[in-house]
């Protein structure tokens, strides 16, 4: 059919987009986009638009002309992984790293179980990527034993937190058979050897089911591994299922139902990287790979109470990925401990030859660096200010229906409970800052330049309804779960008028962001934030890296969650996990990293862990 937006624009060229005309030859279309001229002739008279005869036959030729254009495009059913041409580069010129990729030099050995053996496999099950790897290394576990606990749990607490797609049961005891043969013989791959690990299921796996967490694509099959897959498959860890995302990696409902939160199991994950942060925070794989474009790593990662690591844009190749955004996709790690997450990433990152984004820079990890002689900066007005109050609407009730008036309300308490969670939360951020300088920390206020930033992420709505350009033509796309107004159907359609010129626009106002966040990047190493503040929108359209951390668990003093419609409960509550961010400059996440761990180890927020009820129902 005929793009409006290019309707439109033809419209613009004869001078009549400012009208009435637009809208009402577009709604006397036929249902192939055809415009006659007897159309025209109607909708002038419609909109009281006058049109010479000879527009009328020049507008003729250039709509139906662009139709039959589009129509060439859309006959090539382009696949999901093929990329546009053009390549989102984050670095600007000048910028120079390190392409000298050393070995990964952890730091000392973890203390494991001082018996030897454990009587129960399951008292590990919470055990750091780290600690798990030197269970296995020192042959105090068998990987094999490993797995089997792990794929236990995971069918044990899968009917109560949903966070499993597909079990890769006999990839992974494969896998896991011939990592202690090999292991036995001396022949040690590193410490993700015989780990068992979850991946997201927008990462293709050969054999299994890729289906994006959406109704439409439950048996998709694509017939390779993705890169991340490979690669890991290459350290000797064991893939032992493919986890939950929301629909085409929105939120937390995907074609099965809602995955849980472990520390609530009444509330969602969140998302999109729903499934990787629930089974990691569960104890049921020792790390998850989940993906970014704007929060699915630091949203999940701050409800369930894991370290989510999102790596520099261009760092880990997206081969084999679903692609929902071609600038602004990113892969990576979620873990139990900060030092997981550089062992994992060491594994999958650099160059594969396909992704055309991923740079040859180094990532050399050395777990006993001094972090005192890095430069640290935090958000000072982000830490300080308690959140704005929300401005209220004048009150029209007179002129509403009972309907409308409920959703004022709805949306009224909705707002206040927000704000009181914010509110509440604001000690946590401020606990921080003050942990961070007992350690020594020499803190440097900053703050982030003053740009239009939410302006700017027309550019991932406009790639993703390209993404799933077909599913929005064909109409499939009411086979996804969620149909509201802020879910992927509507998006996708409502993308499609987004002019060509503002999508060119809003990627020069993103180049004015990396060049003035570039600046800011010049005076520190690393940028201590609140997660839910601006700059989760401002380092996802630069590209730069960032590390979540659990930060500390809310008090029984703390506001109640509301109950949706549904009875799910609303994000927050006693009990539930709070984070922090820790920002790097890009490519800098040796650095960053380094420091989170240094909180982490100062703090003990990560080695708490969920209580769980097995085979409950949600």
């Amino acid at each position: 059919m005929l793009d409006r937006r290019a309707f439109l624009a033809v419209c613009s060229r004869f001078g009549v987009s400012a009208t009435l005309l637009p809208g009402v030859l577009w709604a006397m279309a036929d249902e192939n986009g055809t415009i006659t001229r007897d159309m025209i002739d109607k909708a002038a008279d419609i909109a009281d638009v006058p049109i010479a005869d000879e527009y009328k036959n020049m507008m003729l030729e250039s709509l139906n002309d662009l139709k039959k254009g589009y129509e060439a495009i859309y006959a090539l059913h382009i696949k999901n992984e093929v990329a546009p041409s053009f390549i989102f580069d984050p670095v600007l010129p000048g910028m120079k790293f390190d392409t000298q990729r050393r070995p990964i030099r952890l730091s000392a050995a973890p203390a494991v179980h001082a018996s030897g053996t454990p009587k129960n496999l399951e008292e590990v099950a919470f055990y750091s990527a780290r600690q798990l790897g030197e269970l296995v290394r020192t042959k105090k576990v068998s990987s094999s034993a490993l797995t089997e606990m792990y794929i236990t749990r995971l069918k044990r607490y899968d009917p109560l937190l949903k966070f499993v797609i597909t079990l890769t049961e006999d990839r992974a005891k494969a896998q896991a058979k011939e990592a202690d043969r090999e292991i036995a013989a001396g022949k040690y791959r590193g410490p993700l050897h015989g780990l068992p690990w979850g991946a997201k299921d927008l990462l293709a796996v050969k054999g299994y089911p890729t289906t994006w967490g959406a109704g439409g694509f439950q048996k998709q099959e694509i017939d390779e591994d993705a890169m991340v897959v490979k690669r890991l498959d290459a350290a000797g860890a064991v893939l032992v299922a493919k986890l939950t995302l929301g629909a085409l990696a929105l939120g937390d409902k995907w074609f099965g139902g809602m995955t849980r939160n472990p520390w609530n199991p009444k509330q969602g994950s969140s998302g999109s990287s729903a499934g990787s942060a629930s089974a990691t925070v569960a104890g049921c794989v020792a790390f998850a790979i989940g993906s970014e474009t704007l929060g699915s790593i630091s949203s999940p990662s701050t409800r369930c109470g894991a370290t989510g690591l999102r790596p520099t844009f261009g760092r880990v190749p997206r081969t084999g990925a679903m692609a929902l955004s071609w600038t602004m996709d990113k892969l990576g790690p979620l873990c139990r401990a900060v030092e997981d997450c550089a062992v994992v990433l060491s594994a999958i990152y650099g160059p594969d030859g396909k992704d055309r984004t991923v740079k040859n820079v180094a990532f050399n990890w050395e777990g006993g660096s001094d972090w005192r002689k890095l430069r640290v900066g935090y958000l000072d007005k982000d830490f300080s200010s308690q959140p704005p109050q929300q401005q209220q609407q004048p009150k029209q009730e007179k002129n509403l229906t009972e309907a409308e008036k409920k959703k004022h309300a709805e949306d009224a308490a909705q707002q206040a409970a927000f704000r009181a969670m914010r509110e509440y939360d604001h000690k946590y951020d401020q606990a921080a800052l003050e942990k961070l300088r007992t350690m020594g920390v020499e803190l440097v206020p900053l703050e982030l330049p003053k740009l239009p930033y939410r302006n700017m992420v027309i550019m991932l709505e406009a790639e993703a309804a390209a993404a799933f350009d077909e599913l929005t033509r064909t109409g499939r796309d009411k086979l996804l779960t969620s149909q509201g107004k802020d879910d992927w159907p509507n998006s996708f359609r409502t993308s499609r008028f987004i002019p060509a010129v503002e999508y060119i626009q809003a990627s020069r106002a993103r180049m004015l962001a990396m060049e003035q966040v570039a600046k800011v990047f010049e005076q520190v190493d690393v940028i201590v934030a609140p997660t839910n503040s601006t700059q989760l929108v401002v380092t996802n359209l630069t590209g730069h890296p960032a590390v979540i951390v659990p930060n500390g668990f809310r008090g029984e003093d703390a506001p109640k969650p509301r109950v949706d419609e549904n009875g799910d409960l609303q994000p927050g509550g006693p009990g539930t996990p709070v984070s922090l961010t820790f920002l790097g400059n890009l490519y800098g996440e040796a650095k960053m990293l380094s420091l989170a761990k240094a909180y982490q180890d100062a703090t003990d927020f990560h080695l708490k862990h969920p209580a769980l009820a097995a085979g409950q129902e949600s």
